[in-house]
């Protein structure tokens, strides 16, 4: 069957329910092709998972996605340092790559809830 992946839909808020994140890495977020400017781009670890998750096929549930990375578009220009605790603000996320377990998120804006102060411009 074809076009199946636009009827998946990944619930965003209820995978980072629970889990704290970090802000590691901060870059300028550049359209593909043009490199023409469109916002800032992090990369975000987990570092706190308290998400229940349903049992593995195994029928262990003994897994975590604790320090696990992925990347977070804001467009828009923020200031958020590296090494803040943050929330994402709206975030909606995709899944991708051949095994689907990739995530790429996209939010309105991340807000800083520890461990830092907004970079100097």
């Amino acid at each position: 069957m074809k076009g199946l992946a636009k009827f998946l839909r990944f619930d965003t808020a209820a995978f980072l329910r629970d889990k704290e994140l970090q802000i590691t890495a901060r870059s300028e977020l550049v359209e593909y092709g043009t490199g023409k400017h469109q916002g800032t781009k992090f990369t975000v670890a987990i570092t706190a998972d308290k998400t229940m998750y349903p049992s593995g096929k195994d029928g262990t549930g003994e897994y975590s996605n604790l320090f696990e990375k992925f990347t977070v578009k804001v467009f828009k220009d923020i200031n958020v340092p590296v090494g803040a605790t943050v929330e994402l603000v709206n975030p909606v996320g995709t899944v991708y790559g051949e095994f689907r377990n990739q995530l790429s998120v996209r939010a309105d804006d991340v807000r800083i809830v520890g461990g830092g102060q907004p970079a100097k411009a």
